[in-house]
């Protein structure tokens, strides 16, 4: 059944009158040394707002099924589902459908309200950010019913979207299971993993004269691979990680030849990198986001003398175990 969306017929109300917020809880990261953990949750556009997981003990756990909103940074109005407990940064909001509405947050009205809260982030910026003091009076359009919001529209929306996808096979590569134990990982400068190198910036006007084709064009955008558009021009060699170097220091994996924007820097690695350890690679790397801002850019100089944690073997980086941990992952034979 197709369920027709008519924003027009949609009520305005505040954050306050349908949510109940609650501050992120501003605290250092936890520690590691625990067995169960559980998701850290930041200021991240990625992963589900996760950028670690953390020890239970000495922090403030929060109860799943709850929506969290990023208030601060790039990621500003990022909205997430979370499905089980979990601990957060102060840049993180935390929403709950208010009790009057008898309604639990479910995935699929958290997905709904998840991109009508996000389409909210061009109200705030840097210096007008979306703490509880001002998301408690923002106003939100919402779907209505009987003067209520309409749970259950969202609901039956978001399901009909779903019945449309064609989902890839959630088949792993090899069918193993391996524990991640940064514990033990060692310290590798990057400089002695990749030749560190610009790309030839391409104007997009040039592009557009050699018309449509095979070979991706990569600017610094955080989302679809980098990619902006396929062309029938290449000036790049494939098989390397790609860095933005102008704002996030976002990294991508391009299997292909390619073209790139300005600000675009390339990993070239000095060992045999297969898709396996490159996207194990790229994960580690995107972590490391936080250490960058438009005052401290990713540039070729920072990231040669800069270095990453990886799981070792004889005081070597173990890239089988990298390749292989991935391959383990559900998916992975969608790579």
């Amino acid at each position: 059944m197709k369920i027709i969306l008519d924003t027009k017929k949609w009520k305005k109300y505040l954050f306050s009158e349908v949510f109940d917020i609650e501050k992120g809880f501003y605290n250092n990261k936890p520690g590691q040394d625990e067995k169960e953990k559980i998701p850290f949750i930041s200021a991240s556009e990625y992963n589900n707002g996760v950028t670690d997981y953390v020890n239970k003990s000495g922090t403030k756990i929060f109860p799943k099924n709850a929506i969290t909103v990023v208030n601060d940074g790039n990621s500003m109005a990022s909205a997430f589902y979370q499905e089980r407990d979990f601990t957060c940064s102060h840049s993180v909001n935390i929403l709950r459908i208010k009790k009057e509405f008898k309604k639990d947050i479910t995935e699929n009205i958290a997905m709904f309200l998840n991109t009508v809260i996000y389409r909210e982030r061009d109200r705030f910026s840097y210096g007008r950010k979306w703490r509880i003091e001002r998301m408690i009076k923002t106003p939100i359009k919402l779907p209505v019913k009987n003067g209520q919001p309409d749970w259950q529209y969202m609901e039956n929306y978001v399901k009909n979207i779903k019945n449309k996808i064609n989902y890839p096979e959630q088949r792993s590569v090899i069918n193993k299971k391996f524990e991640l134990n940064i514990n033990d990982w060692e310290k590798f400068d990057l400089n002695d993993l990749f030749k560190i190198k610009g790309s030839k910036t391409t104007p997009i006007l040039e592009l557009e004269e050699y018309g449509a084709g095979r070979y991706p064009f990569i600017t610094t955008q955080a989302t679809n691979n980098g990619v902006e558009g396929f062309y029938n021009f290449y000036t790049e060699e494939g098989s390397v990680l790609t860095v933005d170097s102008a704002v996030l220091g976002y990294c991508s994996y391009q299997p292909e030849k390619f073209s790139a924007s300005d600000h675009v820097e390339k990993l070239i690695p000095k060992f045999n990198m297969n898709k396996y350890i490159a996207m194990f690679l790229a994960t580690i790397l995107n972590l490391e986001q936080y250490r960058y801002n438009y005052g401290r850019k990713s540039s070729q100089n920072r990231m040669e003398k800069g270095s990453i944690k990886l799981p070792s073997k004889n005081g070597n980086p173990d890239w089988e175990f990298m390749g292989n941990y991935i391959k383990s992952l559900p998916y992975s034979s969608n790579l």
